[in-house]
């Protein structure tokens, strides 16, 4: 067991451009303070301040750091790379830690404080800081990916309101707005002016040549289509025809963009070894999410902890004796959100009438029947993804269904 009195605490308040480092003992003392510019050439500089204090007082550093995966990630590795030990301080915990003096105040320096109090008092429950660079370029590709799917649907809205206005009769003739032939159309006929004297069967010919499923009966349902909506042509319209073209390059430019970092993903899914994908309905861009915000599955010792970690396992409330469990607020809402929006594709019955996974919807069914809301019989689905990709990691197993007679339900 760590004996506190050993250690010189260094809680550090991490920022984008500077890190406050605060020196405490083991009695909340404050020693020192030092402010570092956030680069490599000045960790060294920190290193050495701390470890001449430490020497002094005939202690070993330890260091805490509030989210060592984030902007405090380079120092983290720097510091871990030279020996030293570094723990990862919950921003949570830190934020408790101020709330609870009588008068709370905030600047970088007593944030960094709190850091180092949290740090002795959990000392020996802290984890250790592992900003590994595997799971660290994944969760940037994952952002990458996410922020280009948000400014998708964003121009795709932005396109919907400039062709309605050209043509109102739009959705008739193109389901999807985005598809190859619609953005060749919004780019070379951004409005009926562009159509006029254009033979059928030379526009019929260009759709051709991009998807070869194209049918004359489709070019001349659209300007039938475009016939009937009438003159919608106003003042000005070459610079609105601008917007339209505009948002129809960005939108190409934008798909190819995701199929290039869905290639990237891929190749970095191999590093890992995992057969998420072997899962019904997991397709490569939510296994690369679910490893991402799960990290390092060694850090989680059962699948009980990972569905506490996602905020799936529920909290038990009590007091004298007498309580209930709640569902938790609480956990990873983006991995929680994962599961459910997975848990929801497994017990979806399309108009067929036949389930996309017999196996789940037949648990979903049985739990519905033992007396659970939907809600509830959904949170059961989402606790047994949890245990199947919990296993599945932990062995780097393909995915084995599992069966639903007797009440026994076994999962990789």
């Amino acid at each position: 067991m760590q004996r506190r009195e050993n250690y010189l605490y260094i809680g550090m308040d991490l920022h984008k451009d500077t890190h406050t480092a605060v020196l405490v003992n083991c009695w909340n003392e404050k020693l020192d303070a030092i402010v570092i510019e956030n680069r490599p050439s000045e960790f060294s500089k920190l290193a050495k301040k701390v470890d001449k204090a430490a020497l002094r007082l005939n202690l070993s550093p330890i260091y805490g750091l509030e989210n060592a995966y984030g902007y405090g990630r380079s120092l983290a590795v720097w510091l871990i790379e030279k020996g030293y030990v570094v723990k990862d301080v919950n921003p949570s915990l830190a934020y408790d830690q101020r709330k609870s003096a009588p008068m709370m105040k905030k600047n970088d320096e007593h944030d960094a404080y709190c850091v180092a109090t949290v740090l002795i008092n959990q000392l020996h429950t802290l984890p250790d800081a592992k900003p590994e660079d595997n799971h660290w370029t994944l969760s940037q590709l994952v952002n990458r990916r996410d922020t280009l799917v948000k400014d998708g649907i964003r121009l795709k809205n932005g396109l919907h309101e400039q062709v309605s206005v050209a043509y109102p009769s739009y959705r008739r003739f193109f389901c999807d707005i985005d598809r190859k032939t619609a953005l060749y159309f919004w780019k070379h006929y951004p409005s009926p002016i562009h159509l006029r004297n254009k033979p059928v069967d030379e526009l019929f010919e260009e759709f051709k040549a991009i998807a070869s499923n194209t049918t004359k009966r489709k070019i001349e349902w659209i300007f039938e289509c475009v016939h009937h909506d009438g003159d919608t042509i106003r003042d000005y319209q070459e610079s609105r025809d601008f917007i339209t073209q505009s948002l129809a390059r960005c939108l190409e430019q934008q798909k190819e963009e995701i199929a290039l970092v869905d290639c990237e993903i891929e190749k970095m899914l191999k590093y890992f070894d995992y057969q998420l994908t072997t899962i019904p309905g997991v397709s490569i861009a939510t296994a690369s999410k679910l490893i991402a915000e799960i990290g390092d599955i060694r850090r989680f010792p059962s699948a009980d902890k990972l569905a506490r970690y996602a905020g799936i396992a529920p909290i038990k409330f009590s007091s004298g004796g007498k309580g209930k469990e709640q569902s938790s607020k609480q956990g990873n809402r983006e991995l929680h959100g994962l599961f459910y929006f997975l848990a929801v594709s497994m017990v979806t019955v399309p108009k067929t009438g036949k389930p996309n996974q017999p196996i789940f919807y037949a648990y979903y069914q049985r739990k519905i029947s033992e007396g659970k809301t939907k809600p509830q019989a959904l949170v059961c689905i989402m606790r047994r993804l949890v245990n199947i990709v919990y296993g599945m990691m932990k062995n780097k197993a393909e995915y084995r269904p599992f069966a639903v007679e007797d009440h026994v339900v076994e999962e990789q």
